[in-house]
């Protein structure tokens, strides 16, 4: 049990001290003592404490007022009162009520005519108690988070947020771009925060967290993800203790934070990696038959034969790039990627389906490409932004940029910049440096072979030929330094296909673009979605790109 005791404006906990099953008097008027460092202002008679009505409190009667339900009781000294000291001391199950019109009155001296709180013109009727104390149970203040609905969750943030001078500017810029900058963002969780911690102590209970996740998109409903469970996971996660709050509180916790109380982390899936069976139900070769359609594959010239036995043969070779001990490459075994092209997006098809498989060529263009571009216009810029924002000008002279499907690609990229994720040993790279994890130029008429020989990375990326960035005509998706031929027409489409490869060929994201690789598989071709590993800012980026304006 504790005591939450206020002197001259200081507050302090003071546990009751308890000798076996009894409350110890003389131990807890010992602990105030030396708390609030009286010893000096008292005589030896030290403090002396009473009930509500002004009757004495010895140590006889302590133990069993309190087990009797008696919480609140006047501190005094028999000749120096301290006059502004109240505690209320508070059961586990039981919450105490305010005393408002309560003072601390000294305990007279024997033979002292005693002055009654309620008699006027006493000095206990001229000091009003402004120190008494409520401290709520744990058990009750948990069960009251769990009863708190949309609404409660919105006035609390909303309470918080009005309470704070910047607050103010929170709400106005929501109000005209219904929306929030990423400083401003940051500003609304540290106030929420600070807010959290002052009512709740450094840890807060994971129901408080969830509850101001809940607040801050009930209050601004713009900033919801409507392809996440609740909408809030980007501000809090309490499956994953991940998301904004989360990342804040930590923060303030740094110091202090055992890690024996972290929540484990669910099992998510690292989409492209994951095993997947044919959604078709066309017959699979096996054994023998699957070693003569291999040999088919291997040598025929008819584009039409090969694509049938690669269908006949997805499940071998699923097997073959999930099997980390298989000595032999996909690229080795099934050559024929590196010279008919539509190879990838058959295999992705028999993935996930044709209707999946379009998503991204039917949603980019004419959606997500200018939704992207227009957040980007409304951030603050650099060269790098300026640069990839003049390509999207078709009035404008630029010879050297990418054309706009790309730059407006690099523009998501640059709003889902590389993170250090926690590891020393990888350097943070900017979204330029990033870039070329995903894209490359060479111009028409350079060697092929030689480029492929510098190359050293294994994760996919898009080789785009021509005499300028902006007027491809040949495009390659490299896997193992290896060249596969794309048949796209357009930038776009050669995208979509380098995205498809990740799956095709079971290879994990760059580390470098994982965000972004990620928003692409969410948000635009829906894979996985509530199942893949996202961070808040994938989130918090796509409750702004699909709100309705």
């Amino acid at each position: 049990m504790l005591a939450k005791v206020e002197y001259r404006g200081v507050q302090k906990y003071i546990k009751v001290p308890q000798m076996e099953e009894n409350f110890d008097f003389l131990q807890f008027l010992q602990a105030v003592t030396d708390k609030f460092s009286l010893q000096a202002q008292l005589d030896e008679g030290v403090l002396s404490l009473t009930d509500t009505s002004g009757t004495e409190v010895d140590a006889d009667a302590f133990d069993e007022l309190i087990k009797s339900g008696i919480q609140s009781f006047k501190i005094g000294c028999i000749q120096y009162p301290v006059s502004n000291l109240d505690i209320c001391l508070v059961d586990e199950e039981m919450q105490s009520s305010v005393l408002s019109d309560l003072s601390v009155s000294p305990v007279p001296l024997p033979g002292t005519p005693v002055s009654r709180p309620d008699t006027p013109g006493s000095p206990a009727s001229s000091v009003s108690s402004d120190s008494t104390i409520i401290l709520p149970s744990t058990k009750n203040r948990k069960r009251g988070l769990r009863d708190l609905d949309r609404d409660e969750a919105r006035q609390k943030v909303e309470a918080a947020l009005r309470s704070n001078p910047k607050g103010e500017e929170i709400f106005k810029e929501y109000n005209k771009m219904k929306m929030l900058s990423d400083s401003t963002r940051r500003q609304m969780v540290n106030i929420l925060i600070a807010d959290m911690t002052e009512s709740y102590g450094r840890i807060p209970p994971t129901s408080v967290r969830t509850t101001y996740a809940l607040g801050i998109v009930t209050l601004f409903p713009y900033l919801q993800d409507p392809y996440s469970k609740n909408g809030y996971e980007h501000y809090y996660d309490p499956e994953a203790n991940t998301g904004y709050l989360a990342w804040r509180l930590k923060t303030v916790q740094r110091n202090s934070f055992d890690g024996s109380n972290r929540l484990s982390r669910p099992d998510l899936q690292d989409s492209p990696t994951t095993y997947r069976e044919s959604l078709l139900t066309g017959q699979q070769l096996f054994a023998e038959e699957c070693s003569e359609a291999l040999s088919v594959i291997r040598y025929s010239t008819d584009h039409s034969v090969v694509k049938e036995k690669m269908r006949a043969t997805f499940d071998h070779r699923q097997k073959l790039v999930h099997d980390h001990d298989a000595t032999s490459s996909v690229l080795d075994v099934f050559p024929r990627f590196l010279d008919v092209p539509g190879l990838i997006d058959q295999d992705f098809s028999m993935m996930f389906g044709d209707e999946v498989s379009g998503k991204f060529l039917a949603k980019w263009p004419s959606f997500f490409k200018q939704k992207v571009i227009k957040e980007c216009q409304s951030l603050p810029h650099n060269q790098y932004v300026e640069e990839l924002l003049a390509a999207l000008d078709p009035e404008a002279e630029n010879d050297f940029g990418w054309d706009s499907h790309i730059s407006a690609l690099l523009l998501l990229l640059h709003l889902l910049p590389p993170t250090s994720r926690g590891h020393k040993r990888t350097a943070k790279i900017s979204s330029a440096q990033a870039a070329h994890h995903l894209v490359r130029f060479l111009k028409e008429g350079a060697s092929l072979t030689t480029f492929l020989e510098k190359v050293d990375t294994r994760q996919p990326f898009l080789l785009c030929i021509g005499e300028q960035k902006k007027k491809t005509q040949r495009f390659f998706i490299i896997v193992d330094q290896k060249p596969i031929p794309s048949n796209a027409q357009t930038t776009v489409a050669a995208f979509d296909e380098l995205f498809k490869a990740h799956y095709v060929f079971s290879l994990s994201y760059d580390e470098a673009l994982t965000s972004f690789y990620t928003f692409i598989q969410t948000t635009v071709y829906n894979i996985d979605v509530g199942k893949a590993k996202e961070t808040p800012r994938v989130k918090e980026l796509r409750a702004r790109l699909l709100r309705e304006c």
